[in-house]
């Protein structure tokens, strides 16, 4: 018996995928446009369950997509706050005063240590009894 050639359902089935994708990529432009949002791919890519690789193969969507972006208002953005910005200031002076005190302290101890060693070698230079010369009795 041969096998049947099912070619022809993959592709309607393929085509009608592609078709409902289109579908749903316009309808979340256009919701978009309605609620005068500032689309992005990214956003119109996940409202209408499609990837982004696809939806820039779609030219027409992407422009479409663009000129919404150049209508609508970009995103207010909340205004830095002066107290959160006075707290990181006071924070990172904080933090480099630390520095420096940390930076002496580790001088000194390192003046201190070479102290040490050299009087630690001085004290066993003076503890070792001093080299005897042998005389050849003969």
């Amino acid at each position: 018996m041969p096998s049947a050639d099912n070619a022809r359902f993959l592709v309607e089935a393929s085509k009608t995928r592609s078709r409902q994708a289109r579908e749903r990529a316009e309808e979340a432009i256009k919701t978009a446009a309605r609620r005068s949002e500032r689309p992005t791919v990214v956003g119109m890519a996940n409202a209408a369950g499609v990837s982004r690789s696809w939806l820039y193969t779609q030219t027409d969507l992407i422009t479409a997509i663009n000129q919404l972006q150049q209508r609508a208002p970009a995103p207010h953005r909340a205004p830095r706050h002066a107290a959160r910005d006075a707290s990181l200031h006071r924070r990172l002076e904080t933090a480099l005063e630390r520095n420096r005190q940390l930076r002496d302290q580790v001088a000194d101890l390192t003046r201190r240590l070479e102290t040490a060693h050299g009087e630690i070698r001085r004290l066993r230079t003076l503890a070792q009894p001093p080299a005897t010369t042998v005389l050849d009795p003969r």
